[in-house]
């Protein structure tokens, strides 16, 4: 795939890129909602509702908080080993996430009265944002990009996975739908192509921790460009509303709201961007999605829907791996990628941003489509 190629043809630009990628959406959710009859109707679960709201709310708190956060000199401090064009960035406010992710939780929360289900996915996305939170606290107070150590981040993400799995395995054996019918749910089984699935038992506990930290450290190293995970996020958190609609609304609900708060923060943080999620966003979207998908048994329509994400963090892995592998007498090692994660590689390798973000977009679209079609 050119990225060269796509942005040329297109006169490709950050609001241009923004809108197309509302539109995009906002037409899929349409659709599948009238599909599903139950377009436009404010009593039921829908797609398109929610995620309408949660966007346009989210935009018009980004308008009030971003000169609170410039006032507070919450400024991004950019790594030194990083591309040079980003150097430029350089106090940028961050931590955007405390508008558009409380945003999402509210419009979720509002429609749904409060459902139990939601309630802990809230909960779980603002214990993993105030993870973040401190991150990014850090950074402002210190002035460097190194916020809290990394064993403090694991050891509080590990303790929110585990509080978490023990209510979905305690208290999480039935749902409260919108429609007010009680659903038995199985979260201890993962739903595969074709009607099967794959019961894990107590296998449960340490795959369902594992996704909830992975999920959140990759969407966290997935954000270091201009619009990327606000977009992409929104695409991962629409496929996966599309795939649990038909059992679970409420959690439908929950994911097209989030999305349609991606959209809204894109607003603000589509290139050039006047605001970044930083910690406080990134590593509550990845809770989030690992919550529905744990609670909704898709732990494998998440895989395909996030893969991309995991593609960052394998490339961080990979580089890591390859570096001390080859590492010579002089205590120096090759490079498997020009830099990780992944998106800096193509970067370095004289992609633009948006070519970029672009082509991510298009990957993430497809990933969806490729768990729509096979899981639905």
């Amino acid at each position: 795939m050119d990225a060269r190629f796509i942005s040329k043809s297109v006169g490709l630009s950050g609001i241009k890129l923004s809108a197309i990628l509302a539109i995009c959406l906002l037409a899929s959710a349409i659709g599948l909602d009238i599909a599903a009859e139950r377009a436009f109707d404010w009593g039921a679960a829908s797609i398109t509702l929610p995620l309408t709201a949660g966007a346009g709310l989210s935009a018009l708190a980004g308008y009030a908080v971003l000169p609170i956060l410039r006032r507070l000199k919450a400024g991004q401090f950019i790594r030194e080993d990083g591309p040079r064009a980003h150097l430029k960035k350089a106090g940028t406010p961050t931590m955007g996430g405390v508008f558009f992710i409380p945003v999402a939780l509210l419009v979720a929360l509002i429609w749904t009265g409060f459902s139990v289900p939601v309630l802990a996915v809230s909960l779980l996305t603002l214990s993993y944002a105030g993870i973040g939170w401190l991150d990014d606290w850090q950074v402002m107070r210190l002035r460097s990009n190194k916020g809290i150590s990394p064993k403090l981040k694991l050891l509080l993400q590990i303790g929110f996975a585990i509080a978490f799995c023990i209510w979905a395995t305690t208290l999480a054996g039935a749902e409260q739908t919108l429609k007010t019918t009680i659903t038995t749910i199985d979260i201890t089984s993962i739903v595969l192509p074709f009607g099967l699935a794959i019961p894990l038992g107590f296998l449960f506990w340490p795959l369902a921790g594992f996704v909830l930290v992975a999920e959140s450290n990759a969407t966290n190293l997935t954000d270091g460009v201009d619009g990327l995970m606000g977009g992409a996020g929104a695409i991962a958190l629409f496929g996966l509303a599309a795939l649990i609609a038909p059992t679970h609304p409420d959690l439908m609900v929950f994911c097209a709201a989030l999305s349609g708060a991606c959209l809204g923060f894109l607003v603000h943080n589509r290139n050039p961007a006047k605001i970044f999620m930083g910690d406080t966003g990134s590593l509550a979207l990845g809770g989030a999605l690992a919550a529905v998908g744990i609670l909704s048994g898709h732990l494998f329509g998440l895989l395909i829907v996030t893969l991309l994400f995991f593609a960052e963090t394998l490339s961080v892995i990979l580089q890591v791996g390859y570096y001390k592998a080859t590492k010579g007498p002089d205590g120096k090692g090759k490079r498997f990628f020009k830099m990780a994660p992944l998106h800096h590689h193509f970067e370095l390798s004289g992609w633009s941003e948006l070519q970029v973000v672009s082509v991510f977009y298009i990957i993430s679209a497809l990933l969806v489509t490729a768990a729509i079609s096979t899981l639905s």
